[in-house]
């Protein structure tokens, strides 16, 4: 079934005797109020179209104000347009589905379903599996547990024996992953042992105009730690952090200072980072 986002042409025009939320003095919020509560209740009872309509238009503002709080900081490539266009879809459905006799304000109900059909939305761009993902998250808390146990960063050998995989099989796992480019903002990070203690990857996205002195103590204090866990991985893979992030080199030119094809490169890339995220996580636990 097709969804449809209607156009202003067919929300403009109000049918004789019925209140007009867009023709009302701004200022007179008594006035404005009473009309939206009449448009409620004629669209609840009766199912009426325009009064559904003039809804949607009253309240298509706020798809752009949420569509501009979830575009910040996406790529490029995401049209503000497209996220607006999928907003509406969550607009229509909160208005659909608003119950008006509840005691929660149409704007705090509609938010989360405008963001949620916009979220929806970007997760379709993502096109890793969700078991790619999976084998992702328990390679890294294996790296996490043998760091633990033995002290030191795991080879693959006792990696792929902790997971009960072949190397093979490992190497498989760090060429899939390192594919993975997207990642849910709402997607649950771990900041504990409890499994209460999560927050989510938005969560963690720091203000860049605050000039917080706790989070910059926190940032040198991780880049020691960082700095250790880097000097504690295998020549190989310190090679290609440095080259990688230090020197700005791709993964080909990294390839062929190394003396292997860009694919191995890439494994070794996403080895690394991998082992240092799992040092970060031990670090904080």
């Amino acid at each position: 079934m097709s969804r449809h986002t209607p156009g202003r042409d067919e929300v403009t025009q109000p049918a004789d005797g019925e209140p007009d939320v867009d023709l009302l003095d701004p200022a007179d919020a008594s006035v404005i109020e009473q009309q939206l509560q009449n448009l409620w209740l004629s669209y609840k009872e009766t199912g009426d179209r325009g009064s559904r309509e003039r809804l949607i238009l009253h309240y298509a503002p706020l798809v752009k104000y949420v569509a501009g709080r979830v575009g910040v900081g996406l790529p490029a490539s995401v049209d503000p347009a497209d996220l607006v266009s999928n907003g509406m879809f969550g607009l229509i459905d909160a208005i659909e589905k608003y119950q008006p006799d509840r005691a929660v304000k149409f704007e705090t109900y509609a938010v989360s379903r405008i963001r949620g059909a916009i979220i929806d939305e970007l997760r379709s761009y993502d096109w890793v599996p969700r078991s790619v993902r999976q084998k992702a998250r328990d390679v890294e808390r294996a790296y996490q547990k043998l760091q633990l146990d033995l002290g030191r960063n795991p080879t693959d050998d006792e990696v792929a024996d902790e997971l009960g995989i072949t190397v093979k099989q490992l190497r498989q796992i760090f060429r899939q992953v390192s594919y993975v480019h997207v990642a849910a903002l709402d997607e649950l990070l771990s900041i504990g042992g409890d499994k209460s203690d999560r927050v989510s990857l938005g969560d963690t996205i720091a203000d860049d105009r605050a000039d917080d002195p706790v989070s910059m103590f926190e940032a040198e204090e991780t880049k020691e730690i960082l700095a250790g866990a880097v000097s504690g991985l295998a020549e190989r893979e310190k090679i290609v952090i440095s080259l990688y992030y230090y020197e700005g080199m791709t993964l080909r030119e990294i390839g062929q200072v190394l003396g292997v094809t860009e694919s191995r490169a890439c494994q070794l890339h996403t080895k690394a980072v991998m082992q240092l995220r799992a040092q970060l996580a031990a670090a904080d636990a």
